[in-house]
């Protein structure tokens, strides 16, 4: 087989995919790609940009000798970058027997329950519903709606849609895929023990997808014009909504070596292939502080394919992670075949969008030191919707205080608020040496406006933004009594 060709499950079946051959591009989504082959129209558009849901399925990769199942967003998924997985739809849910069909459990908890009203939405919720299954999924309040909340119904059929969802997933028994599971390893250990990089050219696009560190840094050299993708959420949004073509993708979502998490004696070295939900499992263990943002940070569909690597080379000025990065003192490891560079995340984003990444280079890792016992981290956000939103303008605060409440360290970080993420240097200057307090916090909120000239777009007004701010500085400070009073119970 030549390294242009795709091989990946779709359900059970093989497929190969010569895109010398094919009408469609590496590029194209997994959606797109669903929706071309006869038989496959569960899984629907709604969005195109990862909001609704209706295009959910579940990827099966094999990890340390067992099947792992996510949920993805179908729609901001490339076809070539599933090569190695399973790709499994609504449609092989159910099993047909004697000409007779036993619907998955998800499935039917679905009708038992009244799940279904005009069931545009419902091979999304079935699939969501499918990957909890799977990962035998807490079926709390909670859990509940984090695993849902990147499925839209527009019918508003919420209440019985999480109660088939609690019916299903609380015992969950084991379905036709844990008899598949040995045969489905050994399909897919198969394809990548053959062919563990794509080098896929085509007359209109080159896709390269390397599997080892070395190949991606020979790769960089290579096609230094390249666009690098790392879970390519943000990427595809512009593909299916702007109508950008990328004539060079070089993928790296299959380099095993940047998805691995570290810990060392000072700090803990996270991979740039680390996902948002990994990310998020990290913060919770470790900077609980924040994970009021991560809560509500994307959808389950979302985090498991976007990567800390992604979100921080965007640069993007409302990235919700980048505040978090400043706050945490992290740095980032930028590799080449000629040597690393480890500077931090402050310095690596340089302006709107815009990174000090070299065109041999890559984001390999992020560092993080370990937290100190005597540092808050309180973080918040403004969106127009609480869950699955992007800020409108965010503020993460790191504050450390001593024994007679005066502050001894303090950055306070903002999106939303400039070309690109910042601190209110100014406010900071103000506030540092002075007693923790609301009457000094409410004068530094009104040296907000000397560190930020805020523009008006789609999402707000500066005059919205500017006051948003301020009023974010005086919550994060209430924040921190509350958490302190609950540290010192």
């Amino acid at each position: 087989m030549e390294k242009n060709n795709l091989q990946f499950l779709l359900n059970d079946k093989l497929i190969e995919i010569d895109f010398l051959k094919e009408d469609f591009l590496p590029s194209t989504t997994v959606l797109n790609y669903l929706r071309m082959q006869p038989g496959f129209r569960g899984t629907k558009e709604g969005c195109a940009e990862g909001d609704c849901g209706a295009c959910t399925v579940v990827l099966a990769e094999v990890q340390h000798g067992n099947l792992i199942y996510k949920t993805v967003d179908s729609c901001l998924l490339f076809l070539a970058s599933i090569h190695g997985k399973q790709l499994i739809t609504v449609e092989h849910l159910a099993e047909i027997n004697d000409n007779k069909i036993k619907l998955h459990p998800v499935q039917q908890a679905m009708v038992e329950h009244h799940g279904s009203q005009c069931g545009y939405c419902t091979p999304g919720f079935v699939m969501s519903m499918f990957g909890m299954y799977k990962n035998a999924s807490a079926t709390d309040s909670e859990a509940l709606t984090d695993a849902m909340a990147g499925n839209l119904c527009r019918c508003t059929g919420y209440k019985p849609i999480a109660e088939a969802a609690q019916a299903c997933c609380k015992n969950p028994e084991a379905d036709k895929f844990n008899l598949q599971q040995p045969g489905t390893i050994k399909k897919l250990t198969q394809i990548s023990a053959y062919q563990s990089t794509l080098e896929i050219f085509t007359p209109k696009q080159t896709y390269l997808l390397p599997s080892r560190l070395d190949e991606t840094l020979g790769f960089r050299v290579k096609y230094p014009e390249a666009v690098i993708i790392n879970g390519a959420t943000d990427t595809a949004i512009r593909q299916n909504k702007l109508h950008e073509f990328l004539p060079c993708i070089l993928d790296l979502s299959a380099v095993e070596e940047i998805k691995q998490q570290k810990e060392g004696s000072t700090f803990f070295s996270l991979g740039a292939g680390t996902t948002l939900e990994q990310f998020k499992q990290f913060v919770k263990t470790n900077f609980p502080g924040l994970m009021p943002m991560l809560k509500v940070f994307a959808s389950l569909q979302i985090r498991n394919v976007a990567t800390i690597g992604g979100n921080l080379s965007t640069a993007s000025p409302i990235g919700d992670l980048i505040p978090l990065f400043f706050a945490l003192k992290a740095k980032v490891k930028l590799s080449s075949r000629t040597g690393n560079r480890l500077i931090p995340v402050e310095e690596y984003i340089t302006g709107y969008r815009k990174t000090c990444l070299l065109q041999d280079e890559i984001l390999e890792a992020v560092q993080i030191p370990k937290p100190e016992k005597d540092i808050l981290f309180i973080t918040e956000k403004v969106s127009t919707r609480r869950d699955l939103d992007i800020s409108t303008v965010s503020s993460t605060l790191r504050l450390r205080l001593n024994k007679e409440n005066f502050i001894e360290e303090i950055a306070i970080i903002y999106g939303g608020m400039a070309s690109q993420v910042k601190r209110a240097v100014t406010a900071e200057t103000y506030l540092h040496g002075k007693q923790w307090c609301i009457e000094e916090v409410e004068r530094a909120s009104k040296l907000i406006s000397e560190d930020f000239t805020p523009i008006s777009d789609a999402r707000s007004g500066a005059e919205y933004r500017e006051a948003a701010a301020k009023n974010l500085l005086l919550k994060l400070y209430l924040k921190s009594v509350d958490t302190k009073q609950g540290m010192s119970l």
